[in-house]
């Protein structure tokens, strides 16, 4: 089978839905399938290690907020026939709209992943983007949902939550999962190559936080709570590693000055290859308090590589967490937060190589994106079959 999957930007800086891309599409050779990305990324531009895809059409950025591009339509109309199937993959943007009038008139079936787009945190915490959102839900997002062949969710508890944003709501829903590989640099990459370049940490128990620097992702309680914390461990140290995509990173410098840890807390912006990997093998445990999180990709990786999470209970995939004991999970709260590192402070080395254990474990049973690609493939033949 080909599919084309169509994304507004490939650039891993953008997120998680462009790596899980790539993840997703990473086995498809194994299911004898190969994907093409259209993506509204410059041409020419570094995209990074994507040789396993077929092709990537980059027909360049968009206008605006909505990312409006005059030719996407025409393009996706000129291929689709190429193609047995189209998966799309975020809402609230141009991409998902255009393919949605492209294929109208064609045979061909499309998909959409929402990739946790459609969380009520948004609702709650944004009311006005809310409003803007509802006017485009009724005018053009719910029809592309309506229309599409299915849509498809990362986990159950994504789906459930799916229901509480919009109304009207009707759309065929799919639960296909997702994950994350261990690709040759993530296997590849030692500790070592994190220490090289931070040789300050060595020795240090190093608590990571690899994500996008966002309100989102409760950054503000990660460093209150480390606060209230490391006099229970004056070795631990924090990382946090992600790009600074608001600006926000100052106001958090000045909160972890104001709390007297700025000394304990090391700001690396975005890692990337082996620095990344080696940075979460270098790491003991991985931590991410978000408000909202539909997967969390690096979540995932972290799991993958055997470094148990702390996570909130906003993280859709924490049920699995807590059920295979990879982690701990408490409330998006500074109350939560604390409860997170004062309870994997407290652990004896037993305990914690005990979780070390279970969270390769759950990656295997649970987050491997090989299963999930066969997931989606299936979903896709057995459409096909049946129309």
């Amino acid at each position: 089978m080909k599919i084309l999957h169509v994304i507004s930007s490939l650039n891993l800086e953008g997120g998680g839905p462009a790596q899980g891309v790539r993840n997703l599409t990473s086995y498809y050779a194994e299911f004898g399938a190969s994907a093409t990305v259209l993506s509204m990324d410059e041409p020419g531009e570094n995209l990074g290690n994507i040789s396993h895809l077929n092709n990537v059409i980059c027909i360049g950025a968009g206008k605006g907020v909505f990312s409006y591009h005059p030719h996407l339509i025409d393009k996706i109309k000129e291929i689709a026939n190429e193609f047995d199937a189209v998966v799309v993959h975020g809402l609230w943007q141009y991409h998902g709209y255009a393919t949605f009038k492209a294929l109208q008139n064609l045979t061909v079936p499309y998909y959409v992943f929402p990739h946790g787009m459609l969380d009520p945190y948004f609702k709650k915490e944004y009311p006005l983007k809310h409003l803007k959102k509802y006017l485009f839900w009724l005018l053009a997002q719910h029809s592309v949902l309506k229309h599409a062949k299915a849509v498809l969710f990362t986990c159950e508890e994504e789906k459930l939550l799916a229901k509480q944003s919009f109304w009207p709501y009707s759309v065929t829903s799919v639960v296909v999962n997702y994950g994350t590989t261990l690709t040759d640099i993530s296997t590849q990459a030692t500790a070592e190559d994190f220490f090289t370049n931070y040789p300050e940490l060595r020795g240090k128990e190093i608590l990571l936080f690899l994500s996008r620097i966002h309100q989102k992702k409760g950054c503000d309680l990660l460093i209150q709570a480390l606060s209230e914390v490391v006099n229970l461990n004056p070795n631990i140290h924090l990382v946090m590693a992600g790009p600074d995509q608001t600006g926000w990173k100052k106001d958090l410098i000045t909160l972890a000055q104001t709390l007297k840890v700025d000394d304990k807390i090391t700001w690396t912006g975005m890692l990337k290859d082996k620095l990344k990997w080696g940075a979460i093998k270098a790491a003991d445990v991985f931590v991410l308090p978000s408000h909202q999180e539909n997967f969390g990709i690096s979540v995932a990786e972290a799991l993958a590589l055997g470094t148990p999470v702390l996570v909130s209970n906003k993280v859709n995939i924490w049920r699995e967490i807590v059920a295979m004991n990879a982690g701990i999970v408490e409330n998006d709260t500074l109350e939560g937060t604390t409860k997170l590192l004062t309870k994997w402070i407290g652990y004896k080395e037993e305990d914690k190589t005990l979780f070390k254990q279970q969270s390769l474990a759950c990656f295997k049973e649970k987050f491997d994106i090989k299963q999930a690609s066969k997931n989606l493939l299936q979903q896709i033949k057995s459409d096909i079959q049946h129309d």
